[in-house]
């Protein structure tokens, strides 16, 4: 590990855990918040409302958290020196299909915004689990190391 890092690594550590826990709280949130809008009537008050919420959520708190959890987290595999390890590799597929479902739900989001129902209720819902359930395998694949 090169110096620089070794001092800083436990504050980086810190800083990705937290990043994750504020990026996949967005991720259960912005599906949910999907359901509310697509409740609401077309060019209501109440969709305005819903809009203006998501939009928020993904300005302030999804968008920055994806940032930093990346920038983070490349630290902390170039400092650690694992770039060479499956387990990484396989958290790393993982990680891209949680961005890709990011980048997914926020496009939905904006179009939900400008008043398009692009996807139903059941499909928002099923949606709001998989971040979940990719994040249990991403947290035993970092800490298990399996291979």
């Amino acid at each position: 590990m090169q110096p620089i890092l070794a001092a800083i690594y436990p504050w980086l550590k810190a800083g990705h855990i937290i990043f994750v826990v504020f990026w996949m709280a967005g991720l259960f949130m912005l599906p949910r918040q999907m359901i509310y809008c697509v409740d609401a009537a077309p060019g209501s008050a109440e969709e305005a409302l819903w809009a203006d919420r998501m939009g928020k959520l993904r300005r302030i708190i999804l968008a920055p958290s994806l940032i930093a959890v990346w920038a983070l987290g490349i630290a902390l595999a170039t400092g650690l020196g694992v770039w060479d390890q499956g387990w990484l590799h396989a958290k790393l597929a993982l990680v891209i299909a949680l961005t890709a479902l990011h980048g997914y739900l926020v496009a939905q989001a904006r179009r939900m915004g400008q008043g398009q129902r692009p996807l139903g209720e059941r499909r928002l819902r099923m949606l709001g689990e998989v971040p979940a359930l990719l994040l249990v395998v991403i947290v035993v694949l970092v800490i298990a190391k399996p291979f």
